[in-house]
């Protein structure tokens, strides 16, 4: 059966509160009358009624999606590799999806939010709508769906899983363990969108990169080197700094290789034939838009995006300036008396008493910090919501790179002893990563049963009766009850995916800085990982709503943290080194240490120049990305050529445009 002809799977679901008594009329009753507006506009529209609310799930056939997408001029890859605004009467010029769809998760979703909250009064009066006894006044050209939330009668909207396909997902990736590291990377793009899938792209071949210095670092663990321990030390420093150059430059190249076979438009640099007349292909215009572009730009325009451009560049170095130093000043002596104090008490109980209260100040510490970023981030201009995000990211993982380092820190500088950084890395690495494993996955689950178990106690203090299990039997409701894949510091502009991120790069941080102090540290964020990939896919498929799909095309901030990470290794190792070459602590430049520090410039140096040898992304790419816009290049000039030969109209169209705004 073609997907045309495919009958359409419930992707939206509105909750409503449940009526206790039935309408008496009807037509004006506003929940009737938002049904009737949905079978309008082209649903597929099921209601459900559960224990304390009622559920209308929403489904869209390919026409209707593909004429919302039409009207929003969603762009589409075309069969010649132009991205171009999408026309219904053309759909086969456009390129499906790698699983056969036409549209993606997060143009599925972006044409539901047009249908939804398109539907506005179009009469030339008001309507005056019925709820429980309460009247509304539904005004002309006001959105209905936003007016019944902001009345509370719509309680939410909210993605749906699909059934079919989150079976298919749970056998094939989370369930499947004997792959390791093997994951439907373009299965979990068409079911979760680009930013989900690209995390856990990421995360497999960071995994899969791990198992080199994981062997290593066992080996090292295991065979007594014995004298030779000084120069096999430094060696396995080298191997894994390369390593983990290598790795972040090959990711660059998988990403683009990634968003080349999901049609996804991304540039990684204004390369020949990328850009026309100052414009990226994915923002294609007509030869009359192109006309009129070039002859309305003037003096006063320049002056006005320059100002932009400076002020904006001015509030985001004000706003790091203020974090910086907000983490100096306020955060680094509280962290700093923590570690001091933990480390002069003697008693086993007081140390975790000290410890409790720390972690409990901490998640309060970080809170604040996240809502302060956050509002300083609404004054800064940034070009779009990922950008944000990606500000707010670099301004929290200041706070998180202090409180999770510094009193590691602390012990090697006070005790220079490779083997309390041992204690405290085994420590870190066991208990946070397995605490973290259980609370990322009960916590869910936890929030869930907290619900329904409300729910139960309401519905039967309002019966009266305390006999009688109540049942929660529509898989829609159960997912209203599920939590939300929300970030820790607030779902403003973050999701889930932030903590996910986190955890990973605290850990990447963890076994570089301190790769000579324990390398078998590998060894457990290695076994650590291949369990994250499957704990996290049960999470996002069983434990959590469908996440609504972000169109990030690449991992951001978090790129920039791994890479600040490897030269913050280069530097805390190198130290390490010299601290175990230089036992009686006189720092004599000898031969040893000298060799140590030619060793770190030249390590920072092959990090800085290893990105000129490896290129960002393959040539297959390249060359069909250059391919691509020759062709649309050579087809915008015949069409602009065209136009021009059509005689002195379009030209004067635009003069007398550019006349009657001069006037």
């Amino acid at each position: 059966m073609s997907e045309l002809e495919e009958e359409p799977a419930f992707e939206i679901a509105v909750v409503v509160p449940k009526r206790n008594v039935k309408a008496e009329d009807s037509s004006f009753d506003c929940v009737e009358l938002l049904v009737r507006e949905f079978r309008k506009v082209g649903f597929v529209v099921e209601r459900v009624i559960g224990v304390a609310d009622e559920f209308i799930k929403l489904a869209a056939a390919l026409e209707t999606l593909g004429r919302a997408a039409a009207r929003l001029q969603i762009k589409k890859r075309t069969r010649i590799g132009v991205d171009l605004p999408f026309e219904w009467e053309e759909v086969e010029a456009f390129v499906r999806q790698p699983d056969g769809s036409l549209f993606s998760w997060s143009e599925r979703f972006h044409c539901y939010q047009h249908l939804i909250y398109g539907i506005e009064n179009k009469s030339r009066s008001a309507i005056i709508l019925k709820h429980e006894g309460k009247e509304l006044r539904w005004e002309v050209g006001e959105c209905l769906l936003q007016k019944l939330e902001a009345e509370g009668i719509v309680k939410d909207v909210f993605p749906l899983h699909d059934e079919i396909k989150r079976k298919k997902l749970l056998h094939s990736w989370a369930l499947h363990w004997r792959g390791f590291t093997d994951q439907p990377i373009d299965e979990i793009y068409s079911y979760f969108g680009t930013k989900i899938a690209v995390y856990f792209a990421f995360l497999g071949m960071y995994t899969k990169w791990l198992l080199f210095p994981a062997l290593f670092g066992l080996m090292l663990q295991i065979i007594d080197f014995g004298s030779m321990q000084l120069l096999v030390l430094p060696i396995f420093f080298i191997s894994i700094t390369l390593w983990a150059i290598m790795f972040s430059q090959f990711w660059k190249r998988k990403n683009a290789a990634l968003l080349a076979r999901w049609q996804i438009s991304y540039p990684v640099g204004a390369d020949a034939g990328h850009k026309l007349l100052g414009m990226e292909w994915g923002s294609f215009q007509s030869p009359m838009e192109i006309i009129r572009k070039w002859g309305t730009d003037n003096t006063k325009e320049k002056e006005f995006f320059q100002r932009n451009e400076w002020f904006g560049r001015f509030m985001r170095f004000r706003n790091d300036a203020l974090v910086i130093l907000s983490i100096i000043c306020l955060q680094l002596p509280f962290e700093l008396a923590y570690a001091h104090t933990y480390e002069v008490m003697e008693s086993d109980l007081m140390k975790f008493g000290l410890t409790a209260v720390y972690l409990f100040a901490i998640q309060y510490v970080t809170q604040i910090g996240g809502k302060i970023s956050v509002g300083l981030i609404k004054h800064e201009n940034n070009e779009n919501k990922e950008k944000r995000a990606d500000s707010l990211v670099y301004k929290v993982f200041g706070l998180y790179f202090m409180q999770s380092y510094i009193g590691i820190f602390y012990h090697a500088l006070l005790h220079r002893s490779f083997l309390t950084l041992r204690q405290v890395l085994i420590q870190r690495l066991l208990v946070s990563e397995v605490l973290e494993n259980l609370l990322e996955n009960s916590l869910p689950y936890l929030k869930y049963s907290y619900k329904k178990y409300r729910l139960r106690r309401k519905r039967k203090c309002e019966k009266g009766s305390s006999t009688g299990k109540i049942q929660f039997t529509s898989r829609v409701e159960k997912e209203y009850l599920k939590p939300s894949y929300s970030a820790s510091i607030g779902d403003e502009l973050e999701d889930g995916l932030f903590d996910d991120f986190l955890e990973l790069a605290l850990q990447f941080g963890l076994i570089m800085m301190f790769a000579c102090a324990f390398p078998l540290t590998f060894a457990f964020a290695f076994l650590n990982n291949i369990t994250e990939i499957r704990t996290d896919a049960v999470k996002l498929l069983t434990m959590f709503r469908r996440p609504v799909p972000r169109a990030a095309a690449t991992i951001g901030a978090w790129l920039n943290i791994f890479q600040f990470l490897v030269v913050m290794s280069i530097c805390t190792n190198c130290a390490l080194l010299a601290w175990l070459y230089d036992q009686e602590g006189k720092w004599k430049i000898e031969p040893g240490l000298a060799a140590i520090l030619i060793m770190e410039h030249v390590l920072l140096l092959i990090k800085f120049g290893f990105s000129r040898f490896v290129p960002e992304e393959p040539a297959w790419v390249r060359a069909n990305r250059v391919k691509n816009a020759t062709q649309a290049q050579n087809m915008c000039s015949k069409q602009l050529l065209r136009t021009m030969s059509g005689g002195e109209k379009a030209f004067s169209e635009v003069k007398m445009s550019e006349s009657g705004e001069c006037n």
